[in-house]
């Protein structure tokens, strides 16, 4: 697969954490355990964002810092919400979902800075 279509993946699948998480929030339950969701190389873009396919120069980047960077934020941002919607605190975790939430900001950023990477391929 090629790096375009890594990212495009990403864009999608991290896309799709906003649903999960709300989930979480309605029912108090997580479909996926903390730890791996606070992981930012257990998802499927993590584990490639990390892995031997990414070349020494690629990861030598500025595109590939920020965006590894980026994925690490929003895996932590993700965590807090999950941890939050599992403790009972379901305000906490809509506001940090919410359009000015640092879980929103987050993605925002790390959406933004993935379409960049592969817009400068």
């Amino acid at each position: 697969m090629s790096i375009a279509a890594h990212i495009d993946k990403a864009i999608g699948a991290h896309g799709m954490w906003k649903a999960r998480l709300k989930l979480a929030i309605d029912s108090g339950k997580l479909d996926t355990p903390l730890p791996t969701i606070l992981a930012d190389n257990k998802c499927e873009f993590g584990a490639w964002l990390y892995g031997a396919s990414i070349t020494p120069a690629l990861r030598g980047t500025p595109q590939y810092q920020k965006v590894r960077d980026l994925h690490a934020a929003f895996h932590q941002q993700a965590g807090r919400v999950a941890e939050l919607a599992t403790s009972g605190k379901k305000a906490e975790a809509v506001a940090l979902i919410g359009l000015q939430g640092d879980y929103a900001r987050a993605s925002a950023a790390l959406t933004t800075a993935m379409r960049e990477w592969k817009a400068g391929l």
